[in-house]
């Protein structure tokens, strides 16, 4: 896994603005060095002043610079046979099945998967993804769109595929294979609305660290707003990751109200599944005293008293698609000229709600 560097900013001149790929002596004259010293901050970064690798760093950014690592070494077509992913979270199981699907359909190929933690930054996405591209991979997946102006320009001087997965966007930067998050959580805030419920909750993680989020918590509204009901913001609360956060939120929802929720919306099953035990613990009745849904389906949600309502992901086959769509895309195959894949959801009902 690649850890990113640390990085200052310093005020540099304007870099090529010709298309073509920046060059070291490019870093060099816009960072003022030699092309030694620009070569030494790559190779041998701790041998360099810090205010110097300070401004070589700069210029690196600045310029769109990606340094070939492995120049020397074993390549194909001046490609190393290694697909690069970078997630959000290597702690959240989640990925673990679009990972799973992704590697198995590169391994076919003769191509390897290497990983990256993002931990929900941008800069740290943004850092695993350059450090990934001085690596020289064969392919780019990562689970938020690219919509940084930058990277995106460093990506089209990469050439390479790239694939998104976290959510199906019809303009991706390259290739997306994924679902809808909006019309997902609009589809289940329908089914609790066919069922009765009026006072609907909704949980997520904070829309301001993934655009997920807020994808499904706009279907969330919207699905409100088609049924004639106002979102009401004390239904609407933001958790951090864990069951205890599912647990802490059901009861914010539907103890600590004076109109409490009938049924609370978890945008993930591990908050729904930590809900359901604070349910149990508190002996309220589900759904008899609250209704409780969520995203994803994990393998214990049909298991634990109630089970749990789901929507369920089809992640392992977005990996898998991924994988293939890259694989396509090195072959030159024309028929894999669609960029956006939807390989949708399912509404999972069980007894929870």
């Amino acid at each position: 896994m690649i850890k990113k560097q640390a990085a200052s900013t310093h005020d540099v001149r304007s870099p090529r603005n010709d298309g073509a790929a920046a060059r070291m002596s490019d870093v060099a004259r816009v960072a003022r060095v030699s092309l030694m010293t620009v070569s030494r901050v790559l190779r041998e970064p701790d041998k360099v002043l810090d205010v110097t690798r300070e401004r070589v760093d700069a210029a690196i950014r600045q310029t769109g610079y990606v340094h070939n690592a492995l120049a020397g070494g074993l390549r194909s077509q001046g490609r190393t046979k290694v697909v690069a992913a970078v997630v959000p979270s290597v702690r959240n199981s989640l990925f673990a099945g679009t990972l799973q699907g992704l590697a198995d359909a590169l391994r076919a190929d003769g191509l390897r998967l290497a990983l990256g933690d993002s931990d929900y930054s941008k800069a740290e996405e943004t850092a695993l993804i350059r450090a990934f591209l001085s690596l020289r991979p064969s392919g780019l997946v990562v689970h938020d769109a690219i919509r940084s102006t930058a990277l995106r320009s460093v990506l089209a001087r990469a050439a390479i595929p790239v694939v998104e997965v976290g959510d199906l966007s019809r303009r991706p930067f390259d290739l997306a294979v994924s679902y809808s998050n909006r019309l997902a959580a609009a589809t289940m805030t329908r089914h609790l609305l066919e069922r009765g419920y009026r006072r609907i909750g909704f949980v997520s993680l904070s829309p301001r660290l993934t655009r997920r989020a807020l994808e499904r918590l706009t279907g969330f509204e919207t699905a409100l707003r088609e049924a004639g009901l106002e979102p009401d913001p004390e239904l609407i609360a933001e958790a951090q990751p864990g069951f205890a956060e599912g647990g802490r939120t059901l009861v914010e929802l539907v103890a600590r109200r004076a109109r409490p929720a009938d049924a609370v919306f978890f945008a993930g099953d591990v908050h729904g599944i930590g809900a359901i035990l604070e349910a149990r613990r508190q002996g309220w009745d589900v759904p008899g005293k609250v209704a409780i849904a969520a995203f994803d389906d994990v393998e214990i949600a049909p298991e634990i008293t109630p089970a749990l309502t789901c929507l369920r992901i089809p992640r392992y086959e977005i990996g898998f698609e991924a994988g293939r769509r890259i694989i396509a895309r090195l072959h030159g195959d024309p028929d894999e000229s669609t960029r956006a894949v939807d390989l949708g959801f399912r509404l999972i009902v069980r007894a929870s709600t």
